[in-house]
């Protein structure tokens, strides 16, 4: 039997910040977490609560458990925030599910994973937008990289669950364009990503496994209930998911689509390093898909998380998907045998 420390990032129940009302949209509920430690005990492990920051490295240097089940979002808006439970347990020698410290800060610099992953899969045009641009140099950056300006979409560079993605997300113009990403900046106080928007279906893929034995767990559309030509899975949608969405599993796609959206998953996948588990978002047009964001640390809460949510339309529960990552993850640093041998 295995001590199985669960680091996560707890919702606050008192803000006494004056951040953006997202700013801890990625956090867990205590719900997520008890649902999360009654699925491992369920495996046949013990259970102990670690949470994040100063509690996390407190817990971490005075009674470390045999292995750490990671789902800790991090604190603040830096890129490497998700990398710091992974670097600490590397530090100390623990093992730990999920990937290294290099994934998960690649993976929330939405322009660097784009990057890491173009030489496989198709990435939308982009521009950066530092912080702190003037208007004049945001709109020449803008001009140079879209010289017949489409439509666009502008989003924090660093965040995830929708963060800073709302109804009002497109621009159709440089001057719209420019208007949005200084007021995101000024709200997010980190760099903008301006992407093409790609008009087509928004798909999510589940991967898990490490190595040969990575395969695809299933794959969900996100479809409005409202039909619209300009669909943004926007903050709003997420929050409102029960009457806004309606989520497809299996994503029903043209015939070719299945393979190709299997090979952009598991290719963006492998480029980026993931361990264990990830979802993968892309955009469909015409057939191709577009790879849009990675997220090697997914939400697991019960009911709403997306890969909850493809899980269950392949018929896994929530105790049985977060078995499969923590075995997943035990075989790949060779302690999957500790469960067998003492039951």
């Amino acid at each position: 039997m295995l001590r199985i420390g669960i680091a996560y990032s707890l919702k606050p129940v008192d803000r006494d910040d004056d951040g953006p009302d997202d700013r801890y949209e990625e956090f867990d509920k205590p719900e997520t977490i008890d649902a999360l430690a009654e699925a491992i005990r369920g495996d046949g492990h013990d259970v102990s609560l670690l949470g994040d920051g100063r509690e996390f490295l407190a817990s971490m240097l005075g009674n470390p458990p045999d292995f750490v089940f990671n789902f800790a979002e991090g604190q603040g808006i830096g890129r490497d925030r998700e990398a710091r439970i992974p670097a600490v347990c590397e530090m100390l020698g623990v093992p730990y599910s999920g990937s290294d410290p290099l994934t998960m800060a690649a993976a929330l610099d939405k322009t660097m994973a784009k990057r890491l992953i173009r030489d496989s899969v198709l990435t939308p045009d982009e521009a950066v937008i530092p912080v702190g641009w003037p208007d004049d140099q945001i709109r020449t950056a803008l001009e140079v990289a879209f010289p017949q300006f489409p439509t666009v979409i502008a989003k924090p560079i660093f965040e995830g669950s929708s963060k800073g993605i709302r109804g009002k997300s497109l621009a159709d113009s440089v001057d719209e364009a420019v208007e949005l990403c200084t007021r995101l900046s000024r709200i997010y106080c980190q760099p903008i990503l301006v992407e093409e928007f790609i008009g087509g279906d928004e798909v999510t893929v589940g991967v898990i496994g490490n190595g040969r034995s990575v395969r695809v767990l299933g794959t969900m559309r996100i479809i409005p209930v409202e039909p619209t030509e300009r669909f943004v899975y926007s903050l709003e949608m997420k929050r409102d998911w029960r009457r806004c969405i309606r989520y497809e599993v299996p994503a029903i796609v043209d015939e070719q689509e299945p393979g190709l959206l299997a090979l952009a998953a598991t290719n963006a996948y492998e480029a980026l390093g993931c361990r264990d588990v990830a979802r993968i978002d892309f955009r469909i047009d015409r057939g191709i898909p577009y790879f849009i964001e990675a997220n090697p640390l997914p939400g697991l809460a019960p009911v709403s998380s997306d890969l909850v949510i493809l899980a269950q339309g392949y018929g896994i529960g929530h105790t049985e998907l977060v078995q499969r990552i923590l075995r997943t993850a035990l075989d790949r640093v060779g302690l999957a045998g500790k469960r067998a041998e003492t039951q």
